[in-house]
């Protein structure tokens, strides 16, 4: 498309002919480079029939789907190491005290977690532990390709089942084995569940039979495990390894003794068990390189070349074996998905916006009817985190906001996604997975003061995607016209010179900038018109050019809040889904927000304001218009997510005027810092809300009522000055049937506060945030009811030693009308 179809118009006559014989050389290039790339779809196509006949012996040759030394080295991680805690958290979930009494009902519990974190280990201890308890018990392996029928007969034969089984069906040994457990006290072990569907069958036949019988399985999936035990059981997360139960293990299995003194190695032990992270397989394969490896040569060798060593070398089977098992467990579209994230560094937090914008932009999420692309890209990155290749941070409730790789299975993805030509990774030292063929995707970490030039090899010259970390490269950034993403947020220095040429990558896709030594964006920028994400967040960047508009598939924008947007420019962007974050800088600025109602594919908005208001009359009026600008964005019916935060000095807004559509999709509404008279009855018709916060000037018994009924409502986050008639009391009565999360900031002395029976019935998390007042806590009584929200198992509590001024807050106050300026209004803390 560059070299033959990027132009207009060309000349005619004698000169289009000319122009013409010009085109002749590079479509016969274009040919060769065709003929090329079909060779190399046949090579990949005889690879992957390798990995799935050469690579996985173990899994398509025995039911069993991990390497056989596995045992003899769990058993080593028990004598090592020991399990005495997790191994009394796991009984204590099954409700098995040791004298033998428990609940009569049948419990599950299901112990989830990474391959090579000691699931099996842990299991067989507490197995051990009670089977004595029970008047049979089984210890069976399910496996990731399950034969059920040999599964039910493990189970038979471990619970004492003495008859022939060999010639039976699933159903027969199903009706067998529920006939021979009706009455008996039972407990059965699953090792290693990867799919739901086995356990339905198996769990047929271990009926519940009220005589305290227990099931334990392991399994990887979060999701399976929780599934599993979604009736009357729990699951458990197995944890790392200590620092110092791993360092431990790592000396003994290295030198046979965990006391030897290896004070020459200085800190390079130290640093493999932190690449480790406390997964004892990691520590027990790298232990097996290391093997009587005395030298600090060989430590600094596996240090500097731990991912080789994990992958290709002989002695780090196991670990091979367990992630080639998660691995191919996964299906091709997610497999290249998890390749992706090779491009990014040990540690590095990846937010989930972000890796899914580029996911997109890459052409790594395919399209299906009915959702957006969007939901299909958060349901790859859910999936990976229930097959623990990934590990999400700041979780709440179902969804992660980013998460982060492990860097053994970092180590093992850069290797395959070198192998598969995926990914080709460079740093300024030399180091790296190099690339035969020409490079498709770049990652460059450059730490090299004097800068490194990359561009001169022509294996470089049509890469699609470039990530730099570090220092700028030495020369031009755009080695390439067929670059879609361009990902230097992470790549100090930049200068604004480096993007001179922008307009040459015109199939660029997603753009992202973050050095404050970037000032501008190029008036050019708008014929990139392939772009859909533009992020120049952490830049300092204050106005974008106009031509920014011309941007017509741009979808996702992120900027400053200090970034200026001239007049009509937004009404013109007509694919922004997202926009953050729109600052707000002054009243006049509030007009603007009329321009997002023309944007009907618009999904999440973050408007930040940071103006104080004036006092007075003029204060009111401005507030008054203020809100019926904002409301007209809830009548956006496709938006979901709508945050306005940081308000400096507001006066109390009424929102009963607004009325949003019946349409209205919202699923989250932030409205923080910016105060509220009282809950509006519509709010209640929003039926997809899951995410509410508000700043309510003072609650009233009404308005818990109301946030009760929202019918979806999951997280709840409310800042009071206080309460009406000087207490807030939640009934049983009130709803809030689907709220997990429930946090309440009180600003003034002298609100009770009061939770009763049969309130919040779902409530896991409470977060209250209270004052004292001269040394005195004036809140109510210390327990505030607690004991009656049933599903609590999380509580925080912050006491400030300073609170919103008596004079200016009066609690026993019932409501204010908004139809004039309240003698409180302004709000200092002190």
């Amino acid at each position: 498309m560059d070299r033959v179809d990027h132009e207009h118009e060309g000349p005619t006559g004698i000169l289009g002919l000319f122009h013409k014989l010009k085109k002749l050389i590079p479509r016969h290039e274009i040919t060769k480079e065709l003929e090329e790339l079909k060779a190399r779809a046949i090579e990949a196509s005889e690879r992957h029939k390798r990995y799935s006949f050469m690579e996985q012996p173990a899994h398509r040759s025995r039911s069993y789907g991990v390497d056989p030394r596995l045992p003899a080295l769990y058993e080593e991680i028990d004598r090592l190491v020991g399990i005495a805690g997790p191994k009394k958290e796991v009984i204590e979930l099954l409700a098995m005290e040791m004298n033998g009494s428990s609940s009569a009902k049948l419990r599950v519990v299901s112990i989830a977690g990474c391959g090579g974190l000691g699931k099996t280990t842990l299991a067989k201890q507490v197995y051990d532990t009670i089977r004595s308890q029970f008047s049979c018990a089984a210890f069976a392996s399910v496996s990731q390709t399950p034969d059920v029928r040999k599964i039910l007969r493990d189970i038979a034969k471990g619970v004492g089942f003495i008859q022939n089984t060999g010639d039976d069906d699933e159903q027969q040994l199903i009706d067998k084995l529920r006939g021979y457990l009706q009455d008996k006290r039972y407990l059965v072990v699953l090792d290693d569940v990867w799919d739901a569907e086995a356990w339905k069958i198996i769990k047929l036949a271990l009926l519940n039979n009220d005589h305290g019988s227990r099931i334990i399985t392991t399994t990887r999936n979060a999701r399976i495990a929780s599934f599993i035990s979604s009736q009357g059981g729990n699951v458990y997360q197995m944890k790392p390894l200590s620092f110092s139960d791993s360092k431990r293990l790592i000396f003994k299995r290295a030198f046979g003794s965990e006391s030897l003194s290896c004070t020459h190695l200085g800190s390079v032990p130290d640093e493999l068990l932190r690449k480790c992270g406390g997964l004892p397989l990691a520590i027990i394969t790298i232990a097996s390189i290391l093997n009587d490896q005395h030298a600090k040569s060989e430590w600094d060798r596996v240090l500097n070349d731990i991912g080789y060593a994990l992958a290709r070398n002989s002695g780090a089977g196991t670990m091979t074996t367990i992630l080639s098992l998660s691995y191919f467990d996964i299906p091709l579209h997610l497999r290249s998905c998890l390749l992706y994230l090779s491009v990014f560094p040990e540690d590095y937090e990846i937010k989930k916006q972000h890796l899914i914008n580029r996911w997109t932009a890459e052409g790594l999420v395919h399209a299906e009817q009915g959702r957006t692309k969007y939901e299909i890209a958060e349901s790859y990155f859910n999936d990976l985190i229930n097959r623990s290749m990934i590990q999400p941070i700041d979780v709440k409730y179902g969804q992660a906001k980013a998460c982060r790789v492990h860097d053994i299975i970092l180590d093992y993805i850069k290797c395959k996604a070198s192998e598969e030509n995926f990914v080709t990774s460079i740093d300024a030292v030399g180091h790296g997975y190099t690339s035969d063929y020409k490079v498709r995707r770049l990652c460059v970490s450059n730490y090299n003061e004097g800068n490194t030039t990359l561009w001169a090899s022509k294996i470089l010259t049509q890469v699609r995607s470039v990530t730099i970390f570090g220092l700028p490269v030495k020369t031009s950034l755009l080695p390439s016209t067929a670059l879609r993403v361009l990902d230097i947020g992470d790549c100090r220095g930049m200068n604004d010179h480096h993007l001179a040429s922008i307009e040459r990558l015109f199939h660029l896709m997603y753009l992202r900038l973050c050095s404050r030594s970037i000032h501008k964006l190029p008036e050019k920028i708008g014929e990139l018109q392939y772009l859909q994400t533009l992020d120049v967040q952490g830049t300092s960047i204050n106005e974008l050019p106009l031509t920014i508009a011309k941007l017509q598939r741009l979808s996702h924008l992120y900027v400053n809040r200090e970034v200026k947007f001239q007049d009509g420019m937004i009404g013109q962007m007509l694919s922004l889904e997202e926009m953050r974050v729109y600052g707000v800088q002054s009243c006049d600025q509030w007009k603007s927000l009329q321009e997002f109602g023309r944007l009907t594919k618009l999904k999440i908005l973050e408007i930040k304001w940071n103006s104080d208001m004036p006092d007075g009359s003029e204060g009111i009026i401005q507030a008054k218009a203020i809100q019926t600008y904002v409301g007209t964005l809830l009548s956006l019916c496709n938006l979901q997510n709508l945050y306005i935060t940081d308000a400096s000095r507001m006066y109390p807004l009424s929102l009963e005027s607004w009325h949003p559509d019946a349409s209205c999709g919202l699923r989250n509404l932030w409205l923080k810092g910016f105060p509220i008279y009282k809950v509006p009855n519509w709010i209640v018709s929003l039926g997809n809300l899951r995410v509410l916060k508000l700043w309510i000037f003072f609650l009233r018994s009404e308005d818990i009522v109301i946030l009760g009924a929202i019918p979806s409502l999951v997280l709840l986050k409310l800042t009071a000055a206080g309460g009406t008639s000087g207490r807030i009391i939640i009934h049983g009565s009130d709803g809030f049937r689907s709220l997990k999360y429930f946090y309440l900031s009180i600003g003034c002395c002298g609100t009770a506060l009061e939770f009763g029976a049969g309130s919040m019935p779902k409530v896991e998390h409470l977060n209250l945030v209270l004052c004292v007042h001269k040394m005195e806590f004036r809140n109510g009584a210390c327990s505030f009811g607690i004991q009656h929200l049933l599903a609590l198992s999380r509580i925080e509590f912050q006491i400030r030693g300073y609170c919103w001024d008596d004079n200016e807050c009066d609690p026993t106050v019932d409501e204010y009308d908004g139809t004039s300026q309240p003698p409180h209004c302004q709000i200092h803390k002190r």
